[in-house]
């Protein structure tokens, strides 16, 4: 548990994204496609064009254009200069993924469109486990322990609003 709600809510998020690549790294694993006529599947492509669109990327502006500025302008940008590093690699695959599952929704996998999509998948879970691992040990503490409460409130608000914007939308 951590002291102020963004570091907790962040954390939250975490869990999830991490039991998301969990589900996405098994499905990979058995290397065959993801069948859009079995439930499961079908629902685990549901919710990782979900997760990316309206969480994964929310996430990551929520935190470049709010947390990181907020470390650059106490003179602590090397954090947010390294997880923003990250985004930038984990940005295309999830765009990636959004489209393929998209696509696979509708029509299923061919041997193609399964082969990016188990590349992309395989790439994005290997990228967003260290990645978060990361956020864990070193952002979410910092958080936690630098922020003030009036800070916190603000920044709650805005997180707040913008995922009630993402679940509109």
């Amino acid at each position: 548990m951590f002291a102020n709600r963004i570091s907790q809510t962040l954390h939250d998020e975490h869990r999830a994204t991490i039991a998301l690549m969990e589900r996405l790294e098994a499905a990979i694993s058995r290397r065959q496609p993801i069948s859009i006529a079995d439930s499961a599947g079908a629902r685990l492509l549901a919710d990782l064009a979900a997760a990316i669109e309206a969480d994964t990327l929310r996430h990551f502006d929520f935190e470049e254009t709010q947390l990181f500025t907020m470390f650059d302008s106490v003179g602590d940008q090397l954090i947010g200069d390294h997880l923003t590093e990250e985004h930038s690699f984990m940005r295309p695959l999830g765009d990636k993924l959004i489209a393929l599952a998209q696509a696979a929704q509708v029509g299923g996998f061919d041997a193609e469109s399964w082969r990016e999509f188990s590349r992309a998948g395989a790439e994005l879970v290997q990228r967003m486990v260290v990645h978060v691992q990361k956020e864990e040990m070193a952002l979410l503490p910092l958080l936690d322990q630098t922020m003030d409460d009036a800070t916190e409130a603000r920044l709650y608000d805005a997180y707040v609003r913008a995922s009630q914007g993402a679940e509109a939308t």
